[in-house]
């Protein structure tokens, strides 16, 4: 494995940008939700979007797939337009629910990433086909290694915990050795300790992988650690840069056009005061839903 995480660092060096905004702005039914959004993504960096609902957080992460343009400015990704990069770009949607009678395995979950379109439709037989068949599996082996789910990747998926489901999730999205991973709310509806360990694993994925990571999220404080920048979308506006200079009382005061307060509490979180849901206060909304 390590192998491969170094051929993928020599290939792609650090200073590589994988997603570029210049003046980027986003409007939907004819209302602007965002506008003004500058930001680089180099390969190996970890980036939130951050903001309160309804400002368009999951609307960037639709232009960054090329599902929806942008309205003013230039969006680049891998130094093409958005979703011409195919299997270069790695995508986990919002939270889906598994029912728990579900018998497929998480295993296959994670090869429909590899294989997903062509579902169904058997490989010819042909020698070359079949290595490439064997060079897939060891792939789908190996990212199952890397989110650490292999002591459960041969079980239903329906079975799995809500942090085991993501886990292979989160494979699923990388099995095609993508350079960028959009990750549109990847810790909602899981609890506390399996939002920490999730945040930790996505982080040192980016790293180990060499693979830059843009995360929509709701609560900054389980990714604040892994973090090398984040986008903040509110009202009035949006701004980027390090944790340390954009979730700031002057900041998100200029943002939400309220006063608003940013307070480190005594176990390092970050508690935003005055602003409407702001996201670096954590709301345990789904204390009962994930395991």
């Amino acid at each position: 494995m390590h192998g491969a995480s170094d051929e993928a660092a020599a290939a792609h060096p650090r200073h590589e940008t994988v997603v570029g905004l210049r003046g980027a702005a986003v409007s939907v039914g004819g209302r602007v939700l965002w506008s003004g959004v500058d930001l680089d993504v180099r390969c190996g960096e970890f980036v939130a979007v951050l903001g309160p609902n309804g400002v368009g957080k999951s609307t960037l992460v639709k232009v960054l797939l090329g599902v929806l343009p942008a309205a003013s400015g230039t969006v680049e990704v891998l130094g093409r337009r958005p979703g011409t990069s195919g299997g270069d770009v790695g995508y986990l949607p919002q939270r889906r629910s598994f029912d728990a009678s579900l018998r497929i395995r998480g295993i296959d979950v994670v090869r429909l990433g590899m294989d997903g379109d062509r579902w169904g439709i058997p490989l010819p037989g042909a020698a070359r086909f079949s290595a490439q068949r064997r060079a897939a599996e060891a792939r789908v082996r190996e990212v199952i290694d890397l989110v650490g789910a292999s002591a459960y990747a041969r079980r239903p998926i329906g079975e799995c915990s809500g942090g085991e489901q993501q886990r292979l999730l989160i494979a699923q999205a990388l099995v095609r050795r993508p350079r960028l991973l959009v990750l549109d709310e990847p810790l909602d509806s899981l609890d506390l300790p399996n939002q920490a360990a999730v945040a930790a694993l996505i982080g040192r994925i980016s790293r180990s992988e060499d693979v830059a990571v843009v995360m929509v999220a709701h609560d900054v404080n389980p990714i604040l650690p892994y973090l090398d920048r984040v986008v903040y979308l509110a009202e009035g506006g949006a701004a980027s840069g390090t944790p340390a200079e954009v979730i700031t009382t002057e900041t998100l005061s200029r943002l939400f056009r309220t006063p608003v307060e940013v307070l480190t509490a005594s176990d390092g979180r970050l508690v935003v005061v005055g602003g409407p849901e702001a996201p670096a206060l954590h709301i345990d909304r789904h204390a009962l839903g994930g395991r």
